[in-house]
């Protein structure tokens, strides 16, 4: 005789969803047997609650009867306070689960605060089998976050300035290579370039005619500086060579010897009579203009020093470098006073403000703000231009400039890291799309005027567009909700 065999009843495969509704019954029920009184009041919590300073309407939230809160708050007024709906409390409403349509109908809803619904028609409540759904399978617009409760703190971060736009007015061409560096005389008569053709060309900065072509260097023209004391020009390029122009005399009267590779970056100091050239060497040099000797090599950078400018005040000497770091130099001992490790890409890139004791320099990952002396960091700019950025300008109105390797030109707010602006150079007819770069920006003395020097050969002038107002022009600013301390 065979044993008597045990039938299991079938579970009932459920869903999630169903199990988390399963929870939030029981949890109500534990939690809240009367479900038709209303909670005491609770006066501390009325002082943080700022739901009446909330438009309701624009959040999308519903009352229990289908009306906004804020007509429901106006019927309330209207009929005398009958002690159903309080004035100032909120209810999500939701679908019925289905399950729960069939065991009677009853409307569920998650209510925030007091309830909502009359006394009486809270019956099947209290009889235990009231259900609540999720804010979860609401829809986005009808949940209510905790910002409808906290009140909002005003952004600290400042307001940019509003900026004309920049346009393009100009463009100069005669370079038979790239055009790799560019400088303003201090009269602000003319600007001379220095491209990949081996020569340097002055032109007049009000007509943009050519003035002069100076030949000497037997490779590219990577640094250009003019001399405010002296009528003197500073060249430097990839030959390895570094030439004083005599400007008079329109010849080459100085060159000083020294560096091992090719040579990035030039500038003049502004009160000694001294020269900083950093080239691929890893090695900013120090020259004696007058007597071509080499006051130091300030070594400690691992790869090109490709940037570098120079101070009257402590730190005089200012490099970046392809090994990431940004170094501030002791002139009086040759020695480093600091390194700054806050990119993680090349700084190819700086520029000191005018009137402010600060300085912005840029790499792929970020443009980053600095404070002089002592090189803290500020912040970094709001946007992230996303390409090789060559090189970088500051005027005193507070307009920064950036090239970038993609022909991308962008203006940012010096003050706040606003990007006011992205502008795309146009490369000129029969040249590729790819020599879309810049190479080297300048403004004029004036400030008013910048000069683009770019990889399609020609010299591009930009000036503000003087049509623009803060109506045709609105400035589009969202504070940053989250501040990189680094």
């Amino acid at each position: 005789m065979a044993a008597p065999t045990l039938e299991m009843e079938p579970v009932e495969p459920q869903s999630l969803k169903k199990l988390s509704l399963k929870s939030l019954k029981r949890a109500l029920d534990l939690f809240s047997p009367i479900h038709g009184q209303f909670a005491a009041p609770d006066p501390e919590s009325k002082k943080i609650r700022m739901s009446h300073k909330i438009n309701v309407e624009y959040c999308g939230i519903k009352t229990a009867s289908g009306q906004t809160s804020r007509q429901a708050n106006s019927g309330a007024a209207d009929t005398g306070n009958q002690g159903s709906v309080p004035s100032n409390s909120l209810a999500l409403t939701g679908p019925a689960d289905s399950r729960d349509s069939q065991k009677g109908g009853a409307q569920n809803a998650l209510v925030v605060g007091p309830s909502l619904q009359p006394k009486g028609q809270n019956d099947v409540g209290t009889s235990g089998k009231s259900s609540a759904i999720t804010s979860a399978s609401a829809p986005f617009s009808e949940r209510l976050t905790t910002s409808a409760i906290i009140e909002r703190i005003p952004s600290k971060w400042p307001r940019p300035v509003w900026h004309r736009p920049w346009k393009n007015y100009r463009v100069i061409s005669g370079h038979l290579g790239w055009v790799r560096s560019v400088a303003f005389d201090p009269s602000n008569n003319w600007f001379c370039t220095g491209s990949a053709d081996r020569t340097i060309k002055i032109w007049d900065v009000a007509s943009g005619r050519l003035k002069l072509t100076l030949t000497g260097h037997i490779e590219q023209i990577r640094g250009l500086a003019v001399s405010s004391k002296h009528t003197y020009m500073f060249s430097a390029g990839d030959d390895k060579q570094v030439k004083c122009w005599d400007l008079e005399q329109n010849k080459v009267i100085r060159s000083y010897h020294g560096h091992l590779s090719g040579v990035y970056c030039l500038a003049l100091h502004p009160t000694i009579d001294i020269l900083l050239t950093g080239g691929r060497d890893s090695v900013c040099r120090v020259w004696d203009i007058r007597t071509k000797m080499q006051i130091f090599a300030l070594s400690g950078h691992d790869n090109t020093v490709c940037s570098v400018f120079t101070r009257p005040t402590d730190p005089q000497i200012v490099t970046g470098s392809h090994d990431t770091t940004i170094k501030f130099w002791d002139l009086r001992y040759g020695k480093t006073m600091s390194t700054l490790t806050h990119h993680k890409k090349s700084v190819r890139a700086m520029a000191p403000h005018p009137k402010e004791h600060s300085f912005a320099s840029a790499s792929a990952d970020n443009i980053k703000k600095f404070s002089l002396p002592k090189g803290e960091f500020l912040h970094n700019m709001l946007s992230q231009q996303k390409t090789i950025i060559n090189t970088m300008a500051v005027n005193e109105d507070g307009v920064m400039a950036t090239g970038g390797d993609n022909g991308s030109l962008w203006f940012w707010d010096w003050r706040s890291g606003h990007n006011f602006q992205q502008a795309q150079t146009i490369v000129q007819p029969g040249s590729l799309d790819s020599e879309a770069g810049i190479y080297a920006l300048a403004y004029d003395v004036t400030g008013t005027r910048l000069i683009s020097c770019e990889a399609d050969k020609t010299i591009k002038m930009w000036k503000e567009d003087e049509t623009a107002t803060e109506q045709t022009h609105p400035l589009n600013f969202k504070p940053p909700k989250d501040i990189r301390r680094f």
